[in-house]
């Protein structure tokens, strides 16, 4: 009996310390561990805090860009307009221009593809009907027109001199508004001390428009300015009616200025037609508008 209330004593002490640690548990700090998330929360509010403090300047820039922006886009219409107005105003002095021929130095026109030359044309409306209904054509096809002509200049002296290749070049180039090709020797001939290879001559062919524009300038400007001119030979054809005038110097040309030329070279000359006979050809150039030696011309008999 002694004994029992020793035993309340003891549990009423092991309730007592029980307590007081329960009350100093709960009084600790929590641990490292259950500390970090809560330390972490202020740190992502203050980084969300400072990105919209961020973002809203840049906003505010954009705003005020746009709103400077709009001002320059309503002035572009007028800058539109304006230069639309300066375009008409171009316009009738572009479309002067175009309407004006413009020719170059060698005769040739330079209005584009669309260009027909004089001669040509007169062909074309004038010269082709005669000739099918004086030989009787069947085929329009079958009437004979001018397909090329061929300048040539003879460079014997190319052997010994070597300027006199760069300007029979020069003057062929000048005079035909081409660019001229050399001849050269096709085998050697001892006599005339002359080797395989060498230059010897210079030619051009001239097809097209530019071969009209010539053929035009020969008959109408060069010819006429022949001193003591009576007309060209009249026989001067191959029996495929095809013709071959000479030119005693290339002065004749408007394009070759005398005082720049080295020496007088003499010009070969041929025009190339598709006239099956001589005949054929004859008439064709006579029609085109060469002057060929009037048959009734006593002093030109023979010619």
């Amino acid at each position: 009996m002694a004994n029992a209330p020793d035993e309340e004593v003891k549990n009423e002490a092991e309730e007592a310390t029980a307590a007081s640690e329960a009350e100093e548990a709960s009084e600790k700090p929590e641990s490292a561990d259950d500390a970090k998330p809560a330390a972490k929360k202020p740190a992502r509010r203050t980084r969300a805090k400072t990105s919209r403090a961020k973002k809203e300047p840049a906003k505010a820039a954009e705003a005020e860009a746009t709103e400077a922006e709009e001002p320059e886009a309503e002035k572009k219409p007028a800058a539109k307009r304006s230069s639309s107005r300066r375009s008409a105003a171009r316009k009738p002095a572009a479309a002067a221009e175009k309407a004006v021929p413009k020719v170059s130095t060698n005769g040739a026109s330079q209005n584009g593809a669309g260009a027909v030359p004089r001669l040509l044309d007169s062909y074309r409306t004038e010269v082709h009907p005669v000739l099918m209904r004086e030989f009787g054509y069947d085929n329009r096809m079958r009437a004979p027109e001018l397909t090329k002509v061929v300048v040539n200049i003879g460079l014997g002296e190319a052997l010994t001199s070597s300027n006199a290749l760069s300007a029979a070049l020069g003057d062929l180039s000048i005079i035909t508004g081409q660019k001229a090709r050399e001849n050269k020797a096709r085998k050697s001939i001892a006599a005339f001390k002359l080797r395989e290879g060498q230059t010897i001559g210079a030619s051009v062919t001239l097809r097209g428009n530019r071969m009209w524009d010539f053929f035009d300038r020969l008959v109408n400007i060069a010819l006429p300015r022949v001193r003591d001119f009576r007309g060209v030979p009249r026989h001067s054809f191959d029996g495929r009616g095809n013709y071959t005038l000479g030119l005693s110097d290339q002065a004749v040309f408007p394009e070759i200025d005398y005082n720049q030329i080295d020496r007088l070279r003499g010009l070969q000359i041929i025009l190339v037609t598709s006239a099956r006979t001589d005949e054929e050809g004859r008439r064709l150039l006579e029609l085109l508008g060469v002057p060929f030696v009037r048959l009734d011309d006593p002093r030109l008999v023979g010619a």
